[in-house]
């Protein structure tokens, strides 16, 4: 599994973590050192001064030459008889503890008899304990070096990282003029992943460009033949001697021209940066923009033998974007024809919203998310459309800070709610 610590907090994990097997590898040799030392050094001197002993001052009649935190002990002299807790002691060198006291001890065999020396060891096992508190001490000091050493030198490896991700994330490097970032770094990782995002950002400011140059075109280009589409409609329209048919095909017309030009618009001010920056388009109520839907959609709604119905459940004064609010509202009533083959579709206003019923196929659960995502229909599609209708209204409402969902409508249809809360 990847790890999702922070790069700068890894750093001082790594560095902590070598410091403490390095250090701690270190103190135990030193006490495993210590420990090897004690034992070879104290049975050598014990073991010569037994030789002394036992060779030189036994054999002349005198008393054991030894310091006065070393006894001797020998099996067969009453004078100097093996206490009891030394007696099953082997050969050779031992340490025996007894309650609070510590004591080396070596022992020699020598024709049945036993001879032994028995040393205090409370002076050398105090040096032992400042040593081994001193090794402890330094374990625990130079952990707090390295924890504060890998913070700084975390802090100074990342800080052109940091500093080259504010740089990306800055919103003026997707402006044409915008300088490299690649000539502020040296010729090293971090230079070459800041000249990495200079191609990205430079294949992407070019796309910007191109899609900025079509929307401009497009908007050009299609209001005029739109424009001219719309005025022979109503040239038409006043023609004399015209059949119902006719008539029919021509409102038709007007009505797909007028919807285009909608979408135009729609899509032009999305290509923008910002919300505040969609000022064309105009403003309206809710309930202005849902009672002229009506009027477009009821009839297509009576054609298909719907019942439908404008239901305002709580009065909304604010205004909103005209053509973002017309292009959601469209499209829903749409989808809902499209997908109700008998039954009722409503359109229902609410304060700070509205939502649209339909008593049609329905959405399983298990796809009503994906109901948002472009090119996905129902699996009972209807309709000529491609699945872009409910993928531009979720475009749409992110673009303004609005939410909308989808739910079941027992005991058939869906419900899509839009809330125009920011």
């Amino acid at each position: 599994m990847v790890s999702k610590q922070p790069l700068l907090r890894r750093i001082v994990i790594a560095f902590v973590l070598m410091t403490l097997v390095v250090s701690g590898v270190f103190s135990l040799s030193i006490v495993a050192i210590v420990h090897f030392v004690e034992e070879h050094l104290v049975s050598q001197e014990l073991d010569r001064e037994l030789s002394i002993v036992i060779d030189e001052d036994l054999q002349r009649g005198a008393r054991p030459r030894l310091d006065s935190s070393t006894r001797f002990f020998a099996s067969h002299l009453p004078e100097y008889q093996v206490p009891p807790q030394f007696a099953e002691a082997d050969d050779g060198f031992s340490e025996v503890v007894e309650g609070d006291q510590a004591f080396y001890l070596f022992k020699r065999s020598k024709n049945g008899r036993a001879f032994m020396l028995v040393q205090q060891q409370h002076e050398f096992e105090a040096r032992e304990q400042v040593l081994f508190n001193v090794v402890l001490a330094g374990f625990l000091l130079s952990m707090l070096v390295a924890w504060s050493l890998g913070w700084l030198l975390a802090r100074r490896v990342m800080a052109p990282v940091i500093r080259l991700a504010n740089q990306v994330r800055h919103r003026d490097q997707l402006h044409a003029l915008a300088p490299a970032l690649a000539p502020e770094y040296p010729d090293d990782e971090v230079g070459h992943l800041a000249a990495a995002f200079d191609s990205t950002l430079g294949q992407l400011r070019h796309s910007l460009e191109r899609e900025r140059l079509f929307t401009s075109d497009v908007s050009h280009e299609l209001r005029t033949p739109l424009m001219i589409i719309a005025s022979s409609c109503e040239l038409l329209a006043e023609a004399p001697n015209l059949d119902a048919r006719q008539l029919e095909q021509i409102q038709r017309i007007a009505r797909a021209t007028e919807e285009m030009g909608d979408l135009v618009q729609t899509f032009l001010m999305l290509a923008r940066a910002s919300p505040q920056e969609s000022s064309q388009g105009g403003s309206a109520t809710l309930a202005a923009v849902a009672d002229e839907q009506s009027k477009r959609w009821a009839p297509l709604m009576h054609e298909k033998g719907l019942q439908f119905q404008l239901i305002e459940e709580g009065e909304d004064d604010s205004h909103y974007n005209l053509t973002f609010l017309r292009t959601v509202i469209s499209n829903l009533l749409r989808n809902a024809l499209h997908y109700t083959e008998r039954g009722s579709v409503r359109l229902i206003l609410q304060n700070g919203g509205f939502r649209v019923e339909d008593s049609g196929v329905g959405i399983p659960l298990d796809q009503q998310e994906q109901m948002f995502q472009p090119f996905v229909r129902g699996v009972q599609s209807r309709g000529e459309g491609l699945g872009l209708g409910l993928s531009l209204v979720r475009r749409i409402c992110t673009h303004q800070g609005w939410t909308v969902q989808v739910r079941d409508l027992p005991p058939q249809g869906s419900a899509f709610e839009v809330s125009l809360h920011r």
